[in-house]
């Protein structure tokens, strides 16, 4: 989806100062000057992320003259974390969160957002680089549901899962790499679930964060789901659970 793109050092600069929810923000490497100098700083002060890429990158997003900058706006306000956090405890909640470690396509993470938001998670957590762009199919595949839920994009992800540690919210990985099953994890207390990428599953570095690692029990050769019906599983498992309480 193309619809949501400038290009241009300008036109960057403007949407960033106009307070646009920037998704993307694609920068040629080793491009110098004073207004590339000026964007970055912009950028660092809004505390946003860039991706340093190829020119041939942001040729491929668009054949005009992009100045070796480019990016994609979404209409989707991102929430601070540590904003929504405090604010589930303060009313009288139970935090049911959801971290998203390196979903990239498009309709997996609409699908995981509408089953998000029918499941009851407070804020879905993604990181700024390796994420899928929120862009129209995303809403579109979500039924709407990213029009309601918070989500909250994050420059270090272990850095926020640090956070929620510390929070008193505990990190349950969905992984393979495990024989205990998710029907065997307390999700009625504060709980953090991590779902990882469709090719590699969570990163090595966020699974060893975790406090707990579940699986979900298959049958067959195939041995693994799709990420989207696999957290839809986990999520109403936790929904289940608190129902009873």
């Amino acid at each position: 989806m193309k619809s949501n793109l400038i290009y241009g050092i300008h036109a960057v600069m403007q949407a960033i100062e106009a307070g646009k929810t920037m998704d993307k923000i694609f920068i040629q490497n080793g491009l110098r000057g004073d207004l590339i100098f000026e964007l970055k700083n912009l950028v660092h002060d809004r505390k946003l992320f860039i991706n340093y890429v190829p020119k041939e990158k942001i040729d491929r997003l668009t054949t005009k003259n992009h100045q070796g900058v480019a990016a994609f706006i979404t209409d989707i306000e991102y929430d601070d974390i540590e904003v929504i956090v405090p604010q589930i405890f303060e009313r009288g909640e139970v935090p049911l969160i959801l971290v998203l470690d390196g979903v990239t396509d498009v309709r997996n993470f609409g699908a995981i957002a509408r089953s998000a938001y029918c499941a009851g998670v407070h804020v879905i957590v993604i990181p700024s680089n390796g994420a899928a762009p929120i862009n129209e199919d995303a809403i579109k595949t979500s039924a709407g549901a990213l029009h309601h839920i918070a989500v909250s994009k994050v420059n270090n992800l272990k850095t926020t899962l640090n956070y929620l540690k510390e929070s008193g919210i505990d990190l349950v990985a969905c992984t393979e790499k495990t024989k205990s099953a998710i029907y065997e994890v307390n999700f009625v207390s504060p709980v953090a679930i991590i779902m990882g990428s469709e090719d590699k599953g969570i990163s090595p570095a966020v699974l060893q964060m975790a406090d707990f690692k579940a699986s979900i029990p298959v049958q067959g050769s195939i041995g693994s789901l799709n990420v989207s019906v696999a957290t839809g599983i986990t999520l109403f498992e936790a929904l289940r659970q608190r129902g009873k309480n």
